[in-house]
């Protein structure tokens, strides 16, 4: 299979990029969008190029770091597909895929396709612990979690962090994700005892760190490559209002 690739190429976080077409010839057209880049790579580095810089981990979709705009859409076209699992054959032969980084105000480029995420490494951490008893683990049916509530627990936990439904978003909102690290441990008994406090403390981060507001475009609930819906957006908005009006009811006595 033949495919042109236009490349985002920028060498730096300080220099200017541009596109750059690339013709590769011999793909394989059951391996991915980043298979495709692999095989690029090898032939600039033969010719003495410098390769392109992207990032890929666990290449099966669960860790979320190769998310790449393909064809202008955070991790290509294809649902609940991550870039490192969106197949060449997508594409017909001789087609022009066009590559770029997930670029908002918050992610910034470091090289070519690669972005500084770290923002939502804060916006997690700024969630805090959750309270736990030490010592021996308890046994298997201590703690009863109603099924409702690991289901609902384990759809959200389902998020990667791979930042497609910022850069998906008109506002570069990144309420998804955090709505789906809360709705991960609010949904369970064991993290109710600091469930207002994180609901608050992950949307001050969310401004902190410079992320637009959410206004319900809905554009991240088709990005994500994990099917999270806008469900979990709701219930950080109610659970931040319900943490908002019990601080100010505790100032008032």
């Amino acid at each position: 299979m033949n495919v042109a690739l236009e490349v985002w190429r920028q060498p730096d976080a300080r220099s200017e990029g541009r596109f750059v077409r690339y013709w590769l010839e011999g793909a394989d057209p059951a391996g991915s969008v980043l298979d495709a880049l692999d095989l690029l790579n090898e032939q600039l580095v033969r010719s003495g190029e410098r390769p392109i810089a992207f990032d890929s981990d666990c290449r099966e979709g669960i860790c979320g770091a190769c998310g790449i705009v393909v064809d202008g859409r955070p991790h290509g076209g294809r649902p609940f597909t991550t870039t490192c699992e969106a197949p060449l054959r997508d594409f017909e032969d001789g087609a022009e895929i066009t590559l770029e980084p997930f670029r908002t105000g918050v992610f910034s480029v470091v090289c070519d396709l690669v972005v500084d995420r770290s923002a939502l490494d804060r916006v997690v951490a700024a969630g805090g612990f959750v309270s736990t008893r030490t010592g021996s683990a308890p046994e298997a049916n201590a703690v009863a979690v109603p099924k409702r509530a690991a289901e609902r627990a384990l759809d959200a936990a389902q998020c990667i962090g791979c930042g497609a439904c910022v850069a998906a978003c008109p506002n570069g909102a990144a309420s998804l994700f955090a709505g789906a690290k809360l709705a991960h441990l609010g949904s369970l008994p064991q993290g109710q005892p600091e469930r207002a406090r994180r609901a608050l403390s992950v949307t001050r981060a969310l401004d902190a760190e410079g992320f637009g507001g959410c206004s319900l475009h809905r554009e991240c609930e088709l990005a994500c490559p994990k099917a999270i819906g806008v469900g979990v957006i709701a219930r950080m908005n109610r659970d931040v209002l319900a943490a908002t009006l019990a601080d100010a009811d505790h100032g008032t006595r």
